[in-house]
């Protein structure tokens, strides 16, 4: 008789995961983080607990887009006041803070819930190669096209 088990929090191992972003599609790039950080990559996964892992994300403003993204897109900040709404568009951000742009797409791919928020801080994001994670061996993933 087979019985399904429950992983518990003290049986999980996370793992620490390094992907380069250099001449990567954005959306792409971002759907295979969001499954790391939700832990669809192991067998273990269960929707309502974080078995994710940690993934470090490097050269976030070589990121690439199709089509005409790169003068069309637009992101929105609202600072909560009657007329506080701000509009950029993606060179613009890519411009100001290159980080930006992969955080928001990932966090469009996560919940939206208090879990979604254990689960998004396990992203770390950086410009240029240089990380500060070296101690923790991340394993180097390369981005497929499917």
């Amino acid at each position: 008789m087979n019985i399904t088990r429950s992983i518990h929090k003290g049986e999980l191992e996370k793992e620490w995961y390094i992907i380069d972003a250099k001449d990567k599609v954005l959306g792409r790039l971002c759907s295979n983080v969001a499954k790391i950080l939700l832990g669809k990559h192991k067998p273990t996964y269960t929707p309502n607990a974080d078995v994710g892992d940690f993934v470090v994300v490097i050269n976030a403003e070589k990121v690439k887009v199709t089509g005409k993204k790169f003068t069309d897109k637009m992101y929105e900040k609202y600072s909560g006041y009657p007329g506080g709404r701000t509009l950029r568009t993606y060179k613009e951000v890519l411009r100001e803070k290159p980080t930006r742009i992969i955080e928001e797409a990932v966090r469009g791919m996560i919940p939206h819930s208090k879990l979604g928020n254990v689960m998004y801080k396990k992203l770390k994001v950086y410009t240029g190669s240089e990380h500060p994670h070296c101690s923790q061996n991340p394993k180097q993933i390369t981005v497929t096209k499917e």
